[in-house]
């Protein structure tokens, strides 16, 4: 006969157990699971994963809600499109601004603090990711904040009113094509908007900090961790770090040198 409750092979009590309560509590699907749990589970494979949210009934995720707003895939764009943003961080000193870069395809992230946010802020930002990105950027999206580009009385190049923001001037200097998103659609950046959430998640809304110095150096953690550490599936397991090292081997011709120079991304 076999055993009344059947079980793993494989995986010991405790780490079904990990695993279940892990699943349970994020409701990320299987292979996000998988990544995730690997690195205190390193004999783990997805097989065997899969077969034990089966047999206790969570192999699959619940609905979503009827009216949620159905989620639509990016279009694809080779390494280079960034999304930049700006989020307001709190430490007991006040009030700072945390300026945030995702690259769409390879999800590198770059962040730094600055005092204020400001045309002369977001212009030496843009220079910043220019500078620890190892590949040419060929488009930029951003809000349609003052830091960014003027209003739209400004920018019609038909009237004599019309004049280049400081970081439109320097994405022109760099070749690069600066795209707006539409008034009131901030879900239009939505891949910047979302990791200023698990930013914020990771640091201000789960420790306090005394000063902008200790609020820094665990930034600085969390993004080289990110970066060269957490495996996406949307990058079909590979790190940030990785998918952008593999790019390089299939095609050369965007970088400017070989991505082993990264940096961590994070600027004081």
């Amino acid at each position: 006969m076999g055993p009344k409750q059947p079980r793993s092979t494989s995986l010991s009590h405790e780490e079904e157990a990990a695993c279940l309560i892990f699943r349970r509590h994020t409701q990320l699907p299987l292979d996000d699971c998988l990544y995730a749990l690997q690195d205190s589970i390193p004999h783990l494979s997805r097989s065997s994963l899969h077969r034990l949210f089966q047999r206790h009934g969570i192999s699959r995720l619940p609905e979503p809600d009827a009216g949620t707003r159905p989620k639509k895939s990016f279009k694809a764009y080779p390494i280079g499109y960034v999304h930049i943003d700006i989020a307001e961080v709190r430490t007991e000193q006040g009030r700072h601004h945390l300026f945030v870069a995702i690259d769409r395809t390879s999800k590198f992230v770059v962040a730094r603090l600055e005092s204020q946010a400001n045309r002369r802020t977001a212009a030496a930002f843009l220079e910043h990711v220019i500078d620890v990105l190892t590949y040419r950027i060929h488009t930029v999206l951003t809000d349609n904040g003052i830091q960014f580009t003027d209003s739209a009385r400004y920018r019609d190049p038909n009237t004599p009113l019309n004049r280049r923001s400081r970081f439109d001037q320097r994405c022109g200097a760099h070749g690069i094509e600066h795209r707006l998103t539409r008034p009131n659609h901030p879900w239009t950046n939505g891949q910047v908007e979302r990791m200023n959430r698990t930013l914020k998640a990771a640091t201000i809304k789960r420790y306090h900090y005394a000063d902008l110095e200790q609020l820094q150096g665990h930034l600085q953690t969390f993004l080289a961790a990110y970066n060269y550490a957490k495996k996406l599936k949307t990058l079909k397991g590979k790190t940030p770090v990785e998918f952008i090292t593999a790019e390089w081997a299939r095609d050369p011709q965007p970088f400017f040198y070989p991505p082993n120079q990264l940096l961590a991304g994070l600027d004081s």
